[in-house]
């Protein structure tokens, strides 16, 4: 048996939930149902504005540990405006998520690679990943 510090660490998810996500901008979801469905299957981060407002809602789902040791980067998943992609979601991320179980191809719909972010000196956040 595992002790709690051997426990494998699961893939994460974050949830932009600030000035567009999150938000009535985005009508017909219900962002408390979505969130707090999503934090039963894997732990969950709220954030403040992740800027790519026009993808809104915006949901990353990061790597486990094994995932990151396999090379798997965060992906990013916009337009997650129905009950049916935040089951998706979590179907993969209980399959082992990225790194681990192949992304299923409904959620290409949804992956996009955000902006390069600028530098603090050009007004931005550098390397700031979610």
């Amino acid at each position: 048996m595992n002790t709690p510090s051997e426990q494998p660490v699961p893939s994460r998810i974050v949830v932009c939930r600030d000035c567009c996500c999150g938000t009535a901008k985005v009508p017909g979801v219900d962002h408390a149902q979505q969130t707090a469905r999503l934090a039963e299957h894997a732990p969950v981060r709220v954030s403040d504005c992740l800027g790519v407002c026009e993808h809104a809602n915006v949901i990353v789902v990061q790597p486990s540990r094994a995932g990151r040791a396999a090379g798997a980067r965060p992906v990013w998943l916009g337009l997650v405006n129905d009950p049916e992609a935040t089951e998706d979601i979590l179907t993969w991320v209980r399959a082992g998520g990225p790194g681990i179980a192949p992304c299923p191809e409904v959620l290409d719909l949804y992956t996009f690679v955000p902006a390069k972010r600028l530098k603090p000196e050009q007004g931005g956040q550098e390397g700031q990943e979610a």
